[in-house]
């Protein structure tokens, strides 16, 4: 018996795991390609906003508009933001952080994956657009504990989420759960080989990433978060509908 697609897990299970071969070939993408992109985690800027006093989260975000007849464009920059409903810890405030480096949003492997997700996507809710929001992340030990979700159990607020491990170096713990929004049912998992990538139903499922330690020294979790929302940008002016 054969795999289900990624399209059918998401309509069935509310989430789907891809390993590596699985997303190249779902996307259509040589994983080759996405090497260049890895060396771009190194020097993310820190993340200033959080709220539980912690040090240990770096990161870019940027936006960006993907019509399904014709391509992918980048907004202007914007601040992420979301409602407390979504984020209770880091919700209702507007987080302003350095834009994804113009080489990275140009590369063509980055073009692919932004693009193959909202296709695959598009599979299971129809649109026209898909509003997008990218973020790396780098969560670090070097003071110890890092939280990957410090919010807790949660979701985005969008329509699908893509979690996709880039790196994970001398590091313990770090498991993803994922949960039904309305049930008992969950699965626990630790993403280990880079280019696996955790696609969510945001509607269907609740996600966390437990905290990592430091393995032998300190190390890195380093990921690539991907947001795909139909109706527009979560933002202020939204929040109260």
């Amino acid at each position: 018996m054969t795999n289900p697609s990624a399209a059918t897990s998401l309509s069935q299970v509310g989430y789907a795991l891809l390993p590596p071969q699985a997303l190249a070939r779902e996307l259509g993408i040589d994983l080759a390609q996405l090497e260049p992109l890895r060396r771009t985690w190194v020097d993310l800027p820190k993340d200033t906003y959080l709220r539980d006093g912690g040090n240990y989260r770096s990161r870019r975000h940027s936006c960006f508009i993907q019509d399904l007849a014709s391509g992918i464009a980048e907004t202007p920059h914007r601040a992420h933001w979301q409602s407390t409903d979504y984020n209770a810890l880091h919700g209702g405030i507007e987080r302003w952080f350095e834009p994804i480096e113009p080489a990275v949003r140009a590369h063509p492997a980055w073009q692919k994956l932004l693009t193959g997700f909202g296709r695959l996507f598009a599979k299971v809710h129809p649109t026209p657009q898909w509003f997008i929001e990218a973020h790396q992340f780098r969560i670090d030990t070097a003071e110890g504990i890092g939280r990957p979700t410090p919010e807790g159990a949660h979701r985005d607020g969008v329509d699908y989420v893509v979690v996709m491990l880039i790196e994970r170096r001398d590091v313990r713990g770090g498991e993803t759960r994922v949960f039904q929004a309305h049930g008992n049912a969950g699965v626990r998992f630790t993403m280990t080989e880079p280019w696996t990538a955790l696609l969510l139903d945001d509607a269907a499922v609740i996600h966390e990433t437990t905290p990592i330690q430091p393995d032998t020294k300190p190390g890195v979790r380093d990921t690539l978060v991907i947001t795909y929302r139909g109706n527009g940008f979560q933002e202020p002016a939204a929040a109260g509908r």
